[in-house]
């Protein structure tokens, strides 16, 4: 076990090549960070579900019944035993034969089949009262680890530092843990991957002493967070102003931190300038690497947030986040033709569509 670690621990792979890890003990002049201060993210992740859970239950739902959202989930569909066995067995997503056989099977016209297989489909998402506590749970946590690192940046590193670092690194594992009982979405894998990424950097950036630059990036990529999560909390409450306000607020701090900042100054500090300071070493090469990632996954986050004020400056609204899990129907399709019989479909909340969800207006961000 111990050459396992020796090995682990290699001097040569985590620090320059004129660094050991007696450099970075604490003395009375000056403390560094110890890895062994990060095994207390474990802990901390699971008093932070719990933490979460109890915000959620008795903040977050009381404020959003005062905000009159209720646990009304999207539009129920029709019992029908031979499409709930088709649809619990087979595919919730049956294909153009399939629904022709359906069809002839049961008397229905293909469009109300389609129809009933999308109302199922949408039975199994979370309601909008689910979705605000989620998105008021995260905009808490982001406003407040927002303003609580800013103030590191101008200061030497200190103990509190170090507790910040933890407390990052602590809320990214609860987001492993949580992200499979949350609201599943379309980018579930690219949220993933950026989950497992950030836990990656906020590691190697301790280990290796880099804490300030690490400070910088988290506070850049903290900084839209809340204005994303507020918006969507107004877009659930149906405070359309504030929602398009807020989401214009969050595009601009977003596009500016992570397309203009991040690359033009973090990226280039840790790339370059570096390079000239200290050199490569094999650590280094698998920090920048990891920060090409985020970069990656920030612009394929960027390219969507565009999409989406593309079509609302274009259509004067944005029917849903392309990000959704909730599936609508076009106009077309719940437009009932004379059929077969009356399976026309119903509105919700006074929308149309197969849920209550969708909302017009520039900002329609249910992700």
């Amino acid at each position: 076990m111990a050459g396992i670690l020796a090995w682990f621990w290699n001097e040569r792979f985590w620090l320059p090549h004129n660094v050991t890890w007696a450099d970075l003990k604490n003395t009375e002049e000056a403390t560094f960070p110890q890895a062994e201060d990060l095994y207390l993210a474990f802990p901390l992740a699971f008093c932070m579900l719990m933490v979460r859970l109890i915000f959620e239950r008795f903040v977050a739902k009381p404020c959003a019944i005062a905000l009159n959202i209720q646990a009304n989930g999207p539009q129920i569909a029709q019992p029908n035993a031979i499409l709930e066995k088709v649809f619990t067995a087979i595919t919730k997503h049956p294909d153009e034969k399939r629904l022709e056989g359906l069809s002839k099977q049961l008397d229905w016209d293909v469009r109300s089949i389609q129809r009933w297989f999308r109302q199922r489909r949408n039975q199994e998402k979370p309601s909008t009262l689910k979705r605000f506590c989620e998105s008021m749970w995260k905009f808490s946590y982001g406003l407040y680890i927002f303003t609580y690192g800013i103030r590191f940046l101008k200061k030497p590193l200190t103990p509190d530092l170090h507790y910040y670092y933890i407390l990052e690194l602590s809320f990214y594992w609860s987001l492993m843990f949580s992200q499979f009982t949350d609201i599943k979405r379309k980018d579930f894998g690219v949220m993933f991957l950026h989950h497992l990424v950030a836990i990656l950097l906020i590691t190697f950036s301790y280990v290796n002493n880099m804490a300030r630059v690490g400070t910088l990036i988290l506070c850049l990529h903290d900084s839209a967070d809340a204005l994303l999560e507020a918006a969507k909390m107004a877009n659930y409450a149906k405070f359309q102003k504030i929602c398009d306000l807020l989401f214009v607020m969050f595009a601009m701090v977003f596009i500016t931190t992570r397309l203009g900042i991040f690359p033009l100054w973090v990226l280039n500090t840790t790339l370059f300038e570096s390079w000239e300071i200290v050199g490569p070493y094999p650590s280094w090469w698998v920090f920048n690497l990891l920060l090409l990632v985020i970069q990656g996954l920030n612009c394929f986050w960027s390219y969507l947030i565009v999409k989406i004020a593309c079509k609302a400056i274009s259509k004067g609204k944005v029917s849903k986040d392309d990000r959704s899990d909730i599936e609508s129907s076009s106009d077309e399709e719940d437009s009932e033709p004379p059929g077969k019989n009356p399976h026309t479909a119903t509105t919700t909340n006074g929308t149309s569509g197969t849920n209550g969800y969708l909302l017009t207006g520039a900002c329609a961000i249910d992700d």
